[in-house]
């Protein structure tokens, strides 16, 4: 049995969640849930760095962050199913890195305020990540990835970062990306395991 330490609210936890629910991989996966903050946590000896999500395979051997964890589900579920090959590789990965860069910049913006006291707190830096929340939106908004038959890791990576911005910043994202809204729901009506993963605490 696979291991995924993760948390319920992680967007990189939830991209994981959803490839493997679209590989059909669920059923050789356990998750246990981690906490990053806890010294004694054991994830921190199963990386190094103390994140998630980490897979833990069989052997004990530990992989770790989101992106090799989900190309290596890909590979054990035979290959070129989430991850193209090809050029359309690229334009996955790329949109991958997009979304992924989004969800960095969102959560950076949570933790200033969750773990700095209000008067440590520097505007300047979380005005720095939300303008490359702002700008990667708009980039979006301009051009929402085509959508096949099956979802990819782009597509999934970005479903996965526009849930949380609706978790963490109430949706206001929303109002100003009409295009892209209609894409998440696209998306939403299409691949059920968006809405089985979706953080309900």
């Amino acid at each position: 049995m696979l291991i995924l330490r993760s948390s319920p609210a992680s967007p990189f936890g939830r991209k994981v969640k959803i490839a493997a629910l679209e590989l059909g991989l669920m059923d050789r996966i356990e998750i246990v849930v981690a906490d990053t903050n806890d010294p004694a946590e054991p994830l921190r000896q199963q990386n190094p760095l103390g994140k998630i999500p980490t897979l833990v395979l069989e052997d004990g051997t530990t992989l770790f962050d989101s992106r090799v964890i989900v190309d290596y589900l890909d590979h054990i579920a035979g290959g070129d199913r989430l991850i193209p090959a090809g050029d359309e590789r690229f334009a996955q990965l790329r949109l991958q890195a997009l979304a992924d860069g989004l969800c960095d910049a969102a959560l950076l913006q949570v933790y200033e305020t969750r773990f700095r006291p209000e008067d440590g707190r520097n505007a300047a830096w979380v005005a720095n990540q939300a303008g490359k929340v702002s700008r990667g939106l708009a980039s979006l908004e301009a051009a929402p990835p085509a959508y096949p038959d099956r979802p990819r890791i782009g597509e999934i990576a970005l479903a996965s970062a526009l849930g949380y911005l609706d978790l963490r910043f109430a949706g206001a994202w929303r109002s100003d990306h009409p295009r892209l809204v209609a894409w998440l729901d696209s998306f939403a009506a299409k691949v059920p395991a968006f809405e089985s993963t979706r953080f309900k605490g």
